[in-house]
């Protein structure tokens, strides 16, 4: 849905960095791992925050309800 505002396991706050590395990652000119350093994720904790989020919430504006036939 939306990235969290801090990382689970140590409390850093990442929530800011995730459009920033969208479009590092989009450029294509940087891998996953060296965008996260040049961003200061260096804890395995916040990189996994990060690299295993799911933006879902494009799909979940389409939905809805009061358009579902009874």
């Amino acid at each position: 849905m939306i990235i969290p505002v801090r990382c689970f396991s140590c409390g850093k706050v990442i929530g800011d960095l995730w459009e920033r590395y969208m479009k590092i990652i989009e450029s294509g000119e940087v891998a996953d791992g060296k965008a996260m350093d040049m961003l200061g994720l260096n804890r395995y904790c916040c990189r996994r925050m990060i690299m295993t989020h799911v933006d879902l919430i494009e799909k979940l504006l389409r939905y809805n309800p009061a358009e579902k036939e009874l």
